[in-house]
């Protein structure tokens, strides 16, 4: 029989995944993580941890399955929340929840697996597994969930072959209203738990306190920028395929700049490093016809340009740019080659729906041109790309 340590958050999925695993006739023991002590920057209201595990127990004991917890947080705190910080502190705004699965779920949860002897891991994600063989060698391919309003590939865009060898998604092919009668017809305690928000094992936040525990709020200002500027170009629409210089592909990549010259004074703010780019909340900033919109931060000079309306130039742009070094391939068998160009489908976060692009790989990194204009292309996020329903690679914007 083959052991399979279920990661048991207290949430209905991964409850469900359990379930599912046994009925399969896998032995299965559940294991809960415990990532996250300080509940500083986090919403009144907002379930700790403490509570997830109670769940968790109670799921394990329905299912009479093995139960143990074990405790990460010093590796998270290094590995995320560390990060996490540092990327803000640049002006970057980071994914934590990219990282802690390829930090986390699929290295230090998954080698505590195997070391219970485990044969494999299962998570309550909503994405799928494919295995194939290509010239003797096994691929694993990592499929989009069936679920188009919960689907999770985009959260595994960094994990390899190596840890997907090794992993097990038991719901990827359900849909979310499956899993609640599955829960209710089981009688597990989770079935009508709400689902979890918020930063993964952290929870929902106040960004800008939590972000305060090591980063200094200072005043600046926020500069607004007129659309109709000489320093807001319309972007220009590529077309797709054809062959660009290096010069041109930074010209479609670029992020936009401005000085505080360039605009007029609209506000103040705390700290440049608590916004990102395409952020509309937290300006407190009133008296528009439109909307207002973060087009850019500075974190050295400590401003914050803004700008009116979705259709301001300087909000979106047709490429991004990612580093070599930055270049993940779930499917190294697809990597590209310097001079290569690719069709494929792009997203730039999650539940984006997936947009059109062509991938263009040069010697300094990886190009990505979009047939629509890009709303908030952010530094630090992840851009993931895909074939049809796999999800293949992915990078860190620059």
């Amino acid at each position: 029989m083959k052991r399979v340590v279920v990661g048991l958050s207290g949430g209905v999925d991964s409850s469900v995944a359990a379930y599912l695993l046994k009925e399969q006739g896998y032995e299965v023991i559940g294991m809960f993580m415990i990532n996250w002590h300080n509940t500083t920057g986090t919403l009144a209201g907002d379930c700790p941890w403490s509570d997830d595990l109670i769940f968790a127990e109670l799921v394990a004991r329905k299912l009479d399955i093995p139960f143990r917890t074990i405790d990460f947080s010093k590796e998270y705190g290094k590995r995320v929340v560390d990060y996490m910080f540092g990327e803000y502190q640049k002006g970057r705004t980071p994914n934590p929840d990219v990282l802690c699965n390829r930090e986390v779920k699929f290295d230090l949860f998954a080698k505590a697996a195997l070391e219970l002897g485990a044969d494999f891991v299962a998570t309550g994600h909503y994405c799928r597994k494919e295995t194939i063989e290509k010239n003797g060698v096994e691929i694993h391919r990592l499929l989009a969930g069936t679920d188009p309003s919960k689907e999770q590939s985009y959260f595994l865009c960094q994990v390899n072959q190596q840890q997907l060898s090794k992993a097990l998604f038991p719901i990827g092919h359900l849909y979310k209203s499956e899993i609640r009668q599955i829960a209710r017809e089981q009688g597990l305690a989770t079935a009508e738990k709400k689902d979890s928000q918020g930063i993964c094992f952290v929870g929902k936040i106040d960004l800008p306190s939590f972000l305060q525990q090591k980063l200094q709020a200072a005043n600046g200002l926020v500069i607004e920028i007129d659309k109709t500027s000489t320093h807001n170009p319309v972007p220009i629409r590529p077309n797709l395929g054809n062959n660009f210089s290096d010069d041109e592909l930074d010209a479609f990549a670029r992020h936009p700049f401005y000085s505080k010259n360039m605009g007029k004074i609209a506000g103040e703010h705390a700290g440049a490093h608590f916004y990102t780019i395409g952020q509309r909340k937290g300006l407190n900033i009133g008296g528009r016809p439109e909307p207002l919109f973060v087009l850019s931060t500075d974190v050295v000079e400590n401003i914050v340009f803004v700008g009116q309306g979705h259709d301001h130039p300087g909000l979106n742009r047709y490429g991004l740019f990612i580093l070599e070094n930055d270049i993940h391939w779930v499917r190294p068998d697809l990597e590209m080659h310097i001079g290569e160009k690719r069709f494929c489908h792009v997203r730039i976060r999650y539940r984006q729906p997936l947009q059109r692009a062509c991938l263009y790989k040069t010697v300094k990194g990886l190009y990505i041109l979009f047939e629509e204009p890009q709303r908030g292309i952010t530094a630090g996020q992840f851009a993931a790309w895909y074939n049809n329903d796999e999800l293949t690679g992915s990078g860190v914007i620059d």
